[in-house]
């Protein structure tokens, strides 16, 4: 296994691995005798850095989620898990009540919310500290100073050390660490978007925005990322869920223009060159990319995460980078 540092406060910095896992769905849709199998296997294999929501997987049976926290408590303290583990958790979209959903009833990001939303993902987890607490989507009704104190009498007070943000416009995000900062105050330090090889349509209105997509990780947020060594993407979706390799599974909408059929080819020639799986060389160019990126990757089977921990030591020449980089 790889590590890099996320964070830049001696405090609270992880040192983490290269490869994230994601939790989303373990103790719903993946039982929990394939997730702990998961789970344990991946630590084996070095890796220290699962995500999770105090969300997830809600729309899996109606609820208001809690089950991915819950089962991540039970491997815990199953396994005697501490601190080395970092797990990253979010707040924000939890639906206030079942049968609800984010997009027309979310817990949102009062300072309020902010607390109790903590202190309940804390107890499932198991953990005196999140180790870095995302907000999950953004909360127009609040004002941001009230977000940002919010999350900074956490940190204050010890019970999280890292703060990130995901799905919200990079103005937005830029506005919140300015607040931060001039209050100083801890900002957003990870930002985790839906980041692939293949680039979306970004003028498709999605969930967060009638403008288009807020959740993908465009050219603004690449740049802010080349600006500002105090960020780190983490990347979510990078294999399209499984859609670069599963004829079952077709890509999403949005990834339907003509710039597609190039960048797939490019990767497929790679993959041929190197004797790795496509979902291989994704992930690899973002291992090794220039801009600080930790791919973070679903998996429901431990042959699923047994292709994606072999992507940390595939090597891309600088020549199949390139290649990788500059096609349109």
């Amino acid at each position: 296994m790889k590590y890099r540092t996320i964070g830049t406060d001696p405090a609270h910095r992880r040192e983490v691995s290269v490869l994230a896992l994601g939790a989303m769905l373990f103790g719903s849709l993946t039982d929990e005798k394939t997730s702990f199998a998961v789970l344990d296997r991946y630590v084996e294999a070095g890796g220290n850095f699962i995500d999770t929501s105090d969300n997830y997987a809600f729309w899996t049976d109606g609820g208001q989620g809690g089950q991915s926290e819950e089962l991540l408590g039970r491997w815990r303290r199953g396994r005697g898990v501490g601190d080395e583990v970092v797990i990253a958790t979010k707040l924000g979209a939890r639906p206030l009540a079942p049968g609800t959903h984010y997009t027309d009833n979310p817990e949102g990001l009062s300072a309020k919310v902010i607390r109790e939303a903590a202190d309940r993902s804390r107890e499932r987890l198991g953990v005196e500290k999140l180790d870095l607490l995302y907000a999950h989507i953004d909360d127009y009704t609040v004002e941001q100073r009230e977000t940002v104190e919010g999350f900074g009498a956490l940190v204050a007070e010890g019970t999280v050390g890292l703060l990130g943000v995901s799905n919200q416009a990079m103005w937005r995000v830029e506005r919140a660490r300015a607040l931060a900062a001039a209050a100083g105050l801890p900002g957003y330090e990870v930002l985790q978007y839906q980041h692939s090889h293949l680039r979306p349509r970004f003028d498709i209105p999605g969930e967060f925005s009638p403008y288009g997509s807020l959740g993908h990780a465009g050219a603004e947020l690449l740049g802010y990322l080349r600006a500002d060594p105090a960020l780190t993407l983490v990347a979510y979706m990078p294999l399209l869920g499984g859609a670069y390799v599963r004829e079952d599974k077709p890509l999403p909408a949005d990834y339907d223009h003509p710039g597609t059929p190039a960048r797939l080819a490019v990767l497929r020639d790679i993959a041929r060159e190197t004797g790795a799986t496509v979902n291989q060389v994704v992930l690899a160019w973002q291992i090794g990319a220039a801009l600080p990126i930790v791919p973070l990757t679903g998996v429901s089977s431990v042959a699923q995460l047994e292709e994606n921990l072999a992507a940390v030591d595939l090597e891309l020449t600088e020549d199949q980078r390139t290649r990788l980089d500059t096609v349109h």
